[in-house]
């Protein structure tokens, strides 16, 4: 089965596998519960969640990344503020 059949077999008609992996920041805040999006970068910038990667001018997070942060109960990803980035 090639890509093309997955995507159109997995109801991902309008776009490609890789795109439907990667959220934008409102996607992330509604499944994290509408919370807004400064929020979102609020919790990065303190290490509570997980960076997002930059492609160009637009900002992603990895679908995968983020349901394993939270199934692990949300736990922080690093200890101090500019620790690793």
């Amino acid at each position: 089965m090639d890509a093309t059949s997955a995507n159109a077999a997995g109801g991902n008609a309008g776009g490609s596998a890789a795109s439907a992996e990667l959220l934008s920041v409102r996607d992330v805040a509604a499944l994290l519960g509408r919370c807004s999006t400064r929020h979102l970068y609020r919790l990065v910038d303190a290490g509570r969640m997980p960076r997002p990667i930059k492609l160009g001018g637009l900002v992603r997070w990895r679908r995968a990344e983020l349901r394993d942060w939270i199934a692990a109960g949300c736990p922080p990803v690093r200890t101090a503020k500019g620790a690793a980035r």
